[in-house]
C-alpha cells in the first residue's frame, strides 16, 4: 500500500515524496487515537484515518509543494526531508518515544486454514484489502475519463489547460490520494506492530527499493514487486535469515544493473 502511493504521486507528479513514511506513521496515529478517545472501530478507522491524513495532504501540497514545481527536484526532496522531522518530532512530543499496541477487531482474531495450512486471519484480510485497493487505484487511473485527466495534465499540462481543465486541482487530488493510500497502509500496520513516532523509517527504505525495482511511476510494477519481495523476505527468513534484510538491496541492485528503469518502468520515467 505504500508503495502503491508512492508510486502515484511519483508517477503522475513526478515528486519524491520523502515523508511518505511519516503519512503512513500518521495514518496509524489516527486509528489509535480514534479508538482511545471516540472508540472508533478499526473498520471506520480505515476510511477515518485515509480521509484525515489525505486532507493533511492537501494542504502541504497546496500551501507548500505547489511552490516547488518546476524547479530542480532537489528542493522537493528536502521540503519532504524537513517535512519528516518536523511530523516525527512533533508526534514524539505528544505521544512519547515508546510504541503503544493497538489490538486488531475480535472478528479478525485468530488462524483461518486455507486448505495446506493455517494463516492469521488478520493478515488475510489484510493481502485482501490490499488487492482490491489497488485493483482499483490502477482501474481509475488507467480506464477512466478521470485518470486520463490526470495522466494528461502531468505529461502535457500547458494543452490540458488549453482545453479548460483545472491541472492544479487535479494534481492535488492525485497527491491528497497518494498520502491518503500511505495513511491506509498505516492502519493496516497498526495490530501488526506498536503505533510509534518512528515506525514510517522502519518501511520507508524498503518502499523506495519497491518503486525502484517495479520502476519509477508504474502502479502495477510496484503492486506486483511490493507483493513479490513481501513473498522473498518472508522465504528469506526462513532460508537465508542472516541476508534477509538486504535481498531487496541485492535484488535492487541486480535489476538496476540489467534494466535502469525497472521491470516495469520506461526508460523516459528513468530521467
Amino acid at each position: 500500500m505504500l508503495a502503491l502511493g508512492l508510486s502515484v504521486i511519483f508517477g503522475m507528479l513526478r515528486i519524491v515524496n520523502f515523508a511518505h513514511g511519516a503519512m503512513f506513521m500518521l495514518g496509524a496515529f489516527v486509528a489509535y487515537y480514534g479508538a482511545q478517545l471516540i472508540h472508533l472501530p478499526f473498520y471506520a478507522a480505515l476510511i477515518v484515518a485515509p480521509l484525515t491524513v489525505g486532507l493533511l495532504g492537501l494542504l502541504i501540497e497546496t500551501l507548500f509543494l505547489r511552490r516547488l514545481y518546476g524547479l530542480d527536484p532537489l528542493y522537493g526532496l528536502l521540503f519532504t526531508f524537513a517535512l519528516v522531522l518536523i511530523i516525527e518530532d512533533s508526534m514524539r512530543l505528544a505521544a512519547g518515544a515508546l510504541g503503544s499496541p493497538y489490538a486488531p477487531p475480535a472478528s479478525l482474531s485468530g488462524v483461518t486454514n486455507v486448505g495446506f495450512t493455517l494463516f492469521p486471519t488478520y493478515r488475510l484480510f489484510v493481502i485482501g484489502v490490499a488487492i482490491v485497493v489497488s485493483v482499483a487505484v490502477w482501474y481509475v487511473l488507467e480506464r477512466t475519463p478521470v485518470g486520463a485527466r490526470i495522466r494528461a495534465a502531468t505529461e502535457a499540462p500547458v494543452l490540458v489547460r488549453a482545453l479548460g481543465i483545472d491541472t492544479q486541482r487535479l494534481v492535488s487530488i492525485t497527491f491528497a490520494v497518494g498520502v491518503a493510500l500511505a495513511a491506509l497502509g498505516g492502519v493496516l500496520a497498526a495490530p501488526n506492530q506498536n503505533v510509534e513516532p518512528t515506525m514510517g523509517d522502519k518501511i520507508i527504505i524498503n518502499t523506495f527499493a519497491i518503486v525502484v525495482i517495479g520502476g519509477l511511476g508504474s502502479v502495477g510494477g510496484s503492486v506486483i514487486t511490493g507483493f513479490a519481495l513481501g513473498l522473498l523476505q518472508t522465504l528469506g527468513a526462513v532460508i537465508f535469515p542472516a541476508f534477509n534484510d538486504t535481498l531487496i538491496f541485492l535484488l535492487m541492485i541486480i535489476v538496476l544493473l540489467i534494466r535502469p528503469s525497472g521491470l516495469f518502468g520506461t526508460p523516459a520515467s528513468a530521467k
